[in-house]
């Protein structure tokens, strides 16, 4: 174990029902190597770049200039979101660079309640080593271990990551290469290859698309990426989640591109899903 490990910690929600099977906290590390347009916590994307535009939003004090760096009181802050929405770069004050096992203090309090951790982000494979040390204390506590992911990292060639990983939880942004590049800026062809493998090998917990009417072509995506896992599901039991797209937390700059989604449409998604194959499938 390495004690000076850290990872920048966006937030750690100690109860979520969302975020995998059962009542479990969800920890968030900072940075993503995706720009989706409709990302709903794009304080994660980038790091601070300490221009200290958030100082003088805050209402409490909690940040302050140090040295030419924005420093962030815990203690004092009242979670009000000011400084993340004033800030230019997508990006955060309010991280605390911290070990597995600061992280595990943390959960520790919820173990009662929860069936498990789920890590996320940003992109929480940015924090590969991080992410092999917290998962496997975890488990060894008896808690369950989830990541949720962009699909950009090759889990192919990560067996020890794997190895102390219950299942990972695939965003399936768009399915074409040119759709992808649209919503999140980048290729997609490692997602697709990871969707395939993860499936194979019974590490596929759930895949999720947010719908977005025009940005990019949903029906091909579902119907593509059930394609593909349904054949595996007696290795791991996988869900499929249809999410509608939700303004709460877009960038002001990309809202008047979004559409939110009909039930009906919605409704259409989930039967296609199903109608590849996929057991459980959910509109949320």
């Amino acid at each position: 174990m390495c004690a000076d490990m850290k990872a920048l910690v966006n937030k750690i929600i100690p109860f979520s029902s969302v975020d995998g099977p059962g009542n479990r906290t969800a920890i968030f590390l900072q940075g993503c190597n995706f720009n989706c347009l409709y990302c709903h916590n794009p304080e994660t994307i980038n790091q601070c770049v300490n221009c200290g535009q958030c100082v003088k939003v805050c209402p409490v004090g909690a940040l302050s200039m140090q040295d030419g760096k924005v420093c962030y009181d815990y203690t004092k802050c009242v979670f009000c979101d000011a400084c993340f929405k004033q800030c230019p770069n997508s990006s955060s004050p309010r991280v605390r660079s911290m070990t597995p096992e600061e992280v595990m203090v943390e959960v520790r309090k919820n173990v009662p309640f929860i069936r498990g951790i789920t890590v996320s982000g940003g992109e929480c494979t940015r924090w590969r080593d991080f992410l092999v040390e917290l998962l496997g204390i975890a488990r060894a506590e008896g808690l369950s271990a989830l990541l949720d992911s962009n699909g950009s990292y090759d889990f192919s060639q990560d067996p020890e990551l794997l190895d102390v990983t219950d299942g990972v939880m695939l965003d399936i942004k768009a399915w074409t290469s040119e759709d992808h590049k649209v919503v999140t800026g980048v290729d997609n062809t490692q997602v697709r290859a990871n969707l395939e493998f993860l499936a194979r090998a019974g590490k596929l917990e759930e895949l999720r698309t947010v719908v977005v009417p025009g940005l990019f072509d949903a029906e091909t995506a579902v119907r593509e990426a059930s394609a593909v896992a349904a054949p595996w599901q007696d290795k791991h039991p996988m869900r499929y989640k249809i999410i509608c797209y939700r303004p709460m937390g877009v960038r002001e700059s990309e809202k008047e591109r979004m559409q939110q989604p009909t039930a009906e449409y919605l409704q259409q998604l989930a039967d296609l899903a199903r109608a590849q194959g996929i057991r459980d499938v959910v509109i949320t």
